[in-house]
């Protein structure tokens, strides 16, 4: 792991009266950047040929003759081939020659590799470098050692396929698409054999990661992605935040609900068993007599953070949830950086965030805001990693 201390270096280097906010140009990058232009920041996008158009054309910043943004959110770009050129010394010099201040997704640890964010990516992150480990399911110290830790709830693991006797969801990643996933479920051994066969003969999912898939029982029940932000240099109100709820569309899952019970059982071999990867997010909220928990799981979150990966979360993270019918919280992924869903909230907000602050805050927008309180009181180090 990179130290903290040659990072904080390098921010030394900067000028921070003309910083940008970056980020891989995928994921939830226009969040980020819509957020970074509404705090008066510039933005730098780090796009990949054959999908920079999003960015550098059909949402590019247009400016006044003042130099202020009338249109758009992204100020600059640099395109690459792949994703991973951004960890060559050279592109890593040229964002630290431009002051930027890079903001961490799933695009960028699943593209570049977790091991050179760790110990290979010079620039400095805003959030918890340490952390981002932790959603690769499997590691000895992921996601749902520290949920254990945390004493939080998520859905109990079977050792074996063998074990199964009621419906279960089998995880592991897509074999083709590197961001998604191969889940299935299964309610008995013979159909999980059925299904994975299937799959693997689909190549949907590899025989390896078949092997290492972790098994869990199925939590019936709404999904709601809790979208949180903490902040280590607030001193007059909470530190924790929920800035916003988001759920995903996900295909062909979706596609599977909405065909009626006969033409489901129509379905041929390579139809039949959905896939979950998502393709859009739509916003949400909660009952307000479950409020208080979701604000509990975030605490007992942060607090274990803070025993096992000093320093701890730094601003956004998501705990994915579903609700059972008892109103018992599950969380079944987590997200130690800005969420998937959150460009639902870009622009307008979302109403927690918004009712909070009494603007419209959005996860990018509250990012921006940190950065911004953090230069004018001097405590950049408290949020870079």
């Amino acid at each position: 792991m990179i130290e903290r201390k040659h990072v904080l270096e390098k921010v030394e280097e900067y000028d921070l009266t003309d910083c940008k906010i970056g980020a891989v140009a995928s994921h939830s990058a226009l969040d980020v950047f819509d957020g970074a232009i509404e705090e008066g920041f510039f933005t730098y996008a780090v796009c990949r040929r054959g999908r920079e158009k999003t960015y550098t054309k059909y949402f590019k910043t247009e400016c006044d003759e003042d130099g202020c943004v009338e249109r758009g959110v992204v100020d600059d770009w640099v395109v690459y081939d792949s994703f991973d050129e951004l960890m060559q010394p050279n592109a890593q010099q040229s964002l630290i020659d431009n002051n930027v201040l890079f903001i961490p997704n799933r695009s960028f640890t699943s593209y570049c590799g977790i091991d050179a964010v760790e110990n290979n990516f010079h620039v400095p992150l805003v959030g918890s470098r340490n952390l981002l480990r932790s959603e690769e399911r499997g590691d000895v110290q992921d996601y749902y050692w520290l949920l254990e830790k945390a004493g939080l709830p998520f859905p109990e693991k079977l050792d074996e396929p063998s074990d199964i006797d009621e419906l279960v969801m089998v995880k592991m990643p897509h074999a083709v698409k590197k961001l998604e996933r191969g889940f299935f479920t299964a309610s008995s051994y013979d159909e999980y054999i059925e299904k994975s066969e299937s799959l693997l003969a689909q190549n949907v999912i590899t025989q390896s990661a078949l092997d290492k898939a972790r098994i869990e029982r199925y939590v019936i029940g709404p999904v709601f992605n809790l979208d949180f932000f903490y902040s280590p240099i607030e001193e007059e109100m909470s530190k924790l935040e929920l800035l916003g709820i988001d759920w995903r569309f996900e295909t062909s899952l979706d596609g599977h609900v909405r065909l009626p019970a006969p033409q489901q059982i129509t379905l041929k071999s390579h139809q039949i068993t959905p896939e979950y990867t998502v393709c859009g997010h739509n916003s949400a909220t909660l009952r307000e007599s479950l409020l208080e928990e979701a604000f509990e799981l975030g605490e007992k979150y942060v607090a274990a953070t803070q025993k096992y990966y000093d320093p701890g979360i730094i601003g956004p993270f998501c705990l994915q949830t579903c609700v059972d019918k008892d109103l018992n919280f599950h969380i079944y992924d987590v997200a130690p950086r800005v969420g998937g869903g959150t460009n639902v909230h870009m622009s307008v907000g979302h109403p927690y965030g918004n009712t909070l602050w009494r603007i419209h805050m959005s996860t990018g927008r509250r990012l921006a805001m940190e950065i911004r309180n953090a230069i004018e009181v001097d405590k950049l180090d408290s949020i870079i990693t």
